[in-house]
């Protein structure tokens, strides 16, 4: 598959929380940032985001007296996962991975999400209540993208959710499946799936060839 002018990566949340001695870690998080590091060079546009939460945002278990992360809970948008505190403004667990330094600073943009502490965030395009738009889908339309590559953490996660809202919005959507790793099979398969059924197109980095 050629990468053309008017295709962009979007590189999802490649940050120390994400990846092993992180709050949150994803098996094999870190192993894959060079890879994602390489990707980046292809690309004449790419996109970061970065998850960046309050304290007191609303997906923290330690926010609810007696819950446990990794379970749900009602809220006003409706069932939210709850997981141990991650990504905190100005941590260094929100930090991008040193390996993938190099494909951040040369990101046209980096998408925060999770700001809100009422509303947590999984897609680059519309925060969990699916209303608030981040402003990502008329960026890339401004810079003539058409088709996107997405790359990172988590699989089952926010690159699913990203890819499943590009192509809502019009946008081809492209996995690049061993530039991700997933938190768990069941919702993996998920994932998987949801793909399927919309046109996701699911590919290796090998099966990538840059542009002229």
């Amino acid at each position: 598959m050629r990468i053309t002018a008017s295709d962009a990566l979007l590189v999802i949340d490649a940050q120390n929380d994400f990846c092993e001695g992180g709050a949150l870690a994803v098996q094999g998080g870190a192993g894959i940032m060079p890879l994602i590091a390489r990707l980046a060079e292809r690309f004449d546009t790419v996109i970061a985001t970065q998850d960046w939460h309050t304290p007191d945002q609303i997906s923290f278990a330690s926010n609810h007296d007696g819950a446990a992360a990794f379970t749900e809970i009602e809220v006003a948008y409706g069932r939210q996962m709850l997981w141990p505190d991650h990504c905190v403004q100005g941590t260094v667990g929100a930090d991008f991975h040193s390996d993938v330094v190099s494909a951040a600073t040369k990101a046209l943009a980096v998408v925060r999400k999770g700001h809100n502490p009422a509303v947590d965030s999984y897609s680059a395009f519309y925060e969990n209540d699916r209303r608030t738009a981040t402003g990502l889908a008329g960026l890339l339309r401004e810079r003539g993208v058409q088709r996107l590559f997405l790359c990172g953490l988590a699989y089952d996660y926010c690159v699913r959710f990203t890819a499943e809202d590009a192509v809502h919005e019009g946008f081809e959507a492209v996995v690049i499946e061993d530039a991700c790793r997933a938190i768990a099979e069941e919702t993996a398969a998920a994932a998987k799936a949801g793909f399927t059924a919309l046109g996701v197109v699911e590919i290796a980095a090998a099966d990538l060839t840059p542009h002229s």
